[in-house]
């Protein structure tokens, strides 16, 4: 019996040496496995690092009153209103801007900002003008947001500063300033309509 007990002993022993000291068994890639990947030992294991897209976590707004509540979605509406203008005005400028970087002939330059200032009145006679003076006053913000400038410095670069006081002045008569610039502290709702939106600006 004596013995036995020491083998049993002998035993465990020898299991709990080999449990310390076991390695973890060897890799064997398949025919399919041609990814690449960091790997991980996790208790005698391999595991994969897996890079997952990025979670946004939100709280659920509540507002003060039904009044807040309804600016909120007026906002809202109006955002998304004037968020396809956005991104054409933007893309039309960076477009734009590339275009005259190509060349240096003062003519052609001429030519491509005509064309540009063709196609936004051609906008502007179809849709744009029957914005409201909200809907307007987002626009201008959020043409800031997306292309870093503010509508009257790029009236003035691309047209003069005698067109972009002309414009400055009609602007006016409407309610809106061509001048006012976008802060994301300030335009916290906009900036959150946005993001649920998922719209991320080329200039940020």
């Amino acid at each position: 019996m004596k013995f036995i007990g020491f083998l049993l002993l002998f035993c465990c022993v020898m299991g709990i040496s080999n449990a310390q000291t076991k390695t973890p068994a060897p890799l064997i890639l398949g025919k399919n496995d041609t990814i690449r990947t960091y790997l991980t030992v996790d208790s005698g294991k391999m595991m994969p690092w897996i890079v997952l897209n990025e979670i946004k976590i939100s709280d659920t707004r509540i507002f003060k009153s039904q009044a807040d509540l309804d600016n909120y979605r007026r906002l809202r509406y109006n955002v998304l209103k004037v968020l396809p203008y956005v991104k054409f005005a933007g893309a039309r400028y960076r477009q734009l801007q590339r275009d005259l970087a190509l060349t240096g002939d003062r003519h052609k330059q001429k030519e491509l900002i005509g064309n540009c200032e063709t196609e936004i009145k051609t906008l502007f006679n179809k849709e744009i003008k029957d914005l409201t003076i909200s809907q307007g006053e987002v626009l201008i913000k959020l043409i800031n947001r997306e292309t870093g400038n503010t509508s009257y410095a790029m009236v003035k670069e691309l047209k003069g500063g005698f067109k972009a006081f002309l414009f400055q002045s009609a602007a006016r008569i409407f309610g809106h300033d061509l001048k006012e610039t976008y802060d994301p502290e300030e335009q916290k709702d906009i900036e959150a309509i946005l993001n649920q939106a998922g719209y991320v600006s080329s200039n940020n």
